[in-house]
């Protein structure tokens, strides 16, 4: 039975080897594309959106696969051992691997998305070039408005899309960016964790061309539960005489 058992082990500690490699790389490819798309994505609002909807779950995925090879492959690195002891440093390696990566996973949860939101603002506003190769000018909250129509600017004043327009201003050429007004989480009073997110708007009072109106917007810290609400006012609207010149 020894015989048996220590011929499994010795096909383990081969495949074993070749299993952890193999898992390895798959990670370090996801790392390695994620770095290559990186760097060959040059529009400014493209590199925006790719970092902001997947860099955080492909570094995960890539951390995760390399933390499953390291624990796969701590378990051939003894060539000569019972059944008994191959099932403890099993269980060993798999309890350092799920504290690793509860490690992991808090870092890109909680803190990482410190140093993205500042990636994000840089490429946000850095100055965009036109096709003629001058820097165009982004425009103000106010300016900007007339180049918006009337639903991108009901959107705006909903809070739910937020537009940023760059103009060449010796030929006119304009560029619209679009971007999500609640993709973000804001800084938690409570536990100053980048966990704090809308999860409900409430419109008070609507807009009038007489008045502002007023939104409310709800949040929840997805870290330490912490709630709170925030007023927010709606531009009134623009008569027709004014929307007219």
């Amino acid at each position: 039975m020894n015989k048996i058992d220590q011929g499994l082990l010795d096909t383990w500690n081969l495949y074993g080897n070749y299993v952890s490699y193999a898992i390895a790389a798959v990670g370090l490819l996801i790392l390695v594309g994620h770095l290559f798309k990186l760097m060959i994505t040059k529009d400014h609002k493209e590199k925006y959106d790719y970092i902001n909807m997947y860099e955080i779950n492909l570094l995960w995925y890539s951390a995760l696969l390399i933390i499953i090879a390291l624990a796969v492959y701590a378990n051939t690195l003894v060539a000569e051992s019972g059944m008994m002891w191959f099932f403890v440093r099993l269980f060993v390696s798999t309890m350092f691997a799920i504290i690793a990566g509860v490690i992991v996973q808090n870092i890109l949860k909680f803190y990482y998305p410190f140093y993205i939101e500042k990636r994000l603002k840089l490429l946000r506003f850095s100055p965009r070039i036109s096709p003629e190769g001058r820097q165009m000018k982004l425009l103000s909250e106010e300016e900007e408005d007339v180049y918006l129509d009337e639903g991108m600017q009901a959107e705006e004043d909903a809070f739910s899309v937020d537009y940023d327009v760059w103009i060449d201003e010796e030929t006119g050429y304009t560029k619209i960016e679009k971007y999500n007004g609640r993709l973000h989480a804001l800084k938690c009073n409570e536990c100053n964790y980048q966990t704090l997110r809308v999860n409900k708007e409430e419109i008070i009072q609507s807009a009038t061309a007489e008045s502002d109106g007023e939104l409310v917007k709800y949040f929840t810290c997805g870290y330490c539960g912490h709630k709170e609400k925030k007023s927010f006012t709606i531009a009134r609207l623009k008569a027709p005489t004014e929307a007219g010149s």
